[in-house]
Parts: C-alpha cells; structure tokens; sequence
C-alpha cells in the first residue's frame, strides 16, 4: 500500500468500489449518408467506449457502412432506395423505424447523433431520434454537419 492508500476512509473505500462497477453506456448513432460516414470513419480508426450504430434509407449504402448495429429506416416508405433529398421522407422513415431505434438506444446515458444537413435521410430523421434518445433519459449531443453550397 502506498501512503495514499493508506490516508483513505472506509467510506473512500466504499465509493471507490460503487464507482468501480459504473458504467457509461455511450452510443453513437449516424443517421443518413453524412453520418453513415462519420460512423464508418469512427470504426476505421478503431475508438472504442461507444456503440456505433447507423441508420440510412440508402439500403447499397448501408450496406457498405461499416458499423456495430446497422437500422433500415423506412423499409416501406423508401424500399431501401433513399430519401431523395426530402426531409420530410427522412423524418416519416424514422418514424416507422421507432420501435427499432427505441430498442437499440435504450439503457444509454449518452447518445450522440451525427448528421449531414444536405439532404433528405440526415435532416429529417435526426430530430425524430433526439426525441427518443430524450425520451429514453438520455443526454442527447447531435454534431451536423452543413453542406459547403
């Protein structure tokens, strides 16, 4: 033991060991190509503490993200095939994926979301999972990106 350990507590002791068995649950979700993007760069450069999940209408491209979890948002409305630059499709996309989103971030203590605001998949479903990360007690952090034009 070292002279530290020595001046501690028993109740220094107890914390420590409380804090021991804590663990943040951080997941980082990407939601359309933007963030599809940003989440196969985070895997590529191999950070690890976080889940890693992306969430596209873009089926090919889902499919060649590389992520921990992967959520085809509007299976029905999209068929795999994009939103087309409307946010409005991107956001109805989520909505039918609720139940799938809801599950895969529940129990986190933090969720970051992270977009691209360029086009229809990014802008429109990220607001819709800030509301169930919300929703789910979870500190809710979303990095956009802009389009340069």
């Amino acid at each position: 033991m070292n002279e530290m350990d020595l001046n501690k507590t028993d109740e220094d002791r107890e914390l420590e060991e409380i804090l021991k068995g804590l663990k943040t649950v951080i997941r980082i979700i990407g939601c359309g190509g933007g963030g599809s993007n940003t989440i196969t760069r985070i895997m590529e450069e191999g950070i690890v503490g976080a889940d890693l999940i992306a969430a596209n209408t873009d089926a090919p491209h889902l499919l060649i993200t590389k992520a921990q979890r992967k959520i085809l948002l509007g299976k029905r409305t999209t068929r795999g095939l994009g939103a087309g630059a409307q946010p409005q499709v991107g956001e109805q996309a989520a909505r039918e994926a609720e139940e799938t989103i809801r599950s895969l971030l529940q129990g986190s203590h933090i969720v970051f979301i992270t977009c691209g605001l360029g086009g229809g998949t990014g802008t429109g479903s990220a607001p819709v999972v800030a509301r169930i990360a919300k929703e789910l007690g979870a500190l809710t952090i979303a990095v956009c990106t802009l389009p340069f034009s």
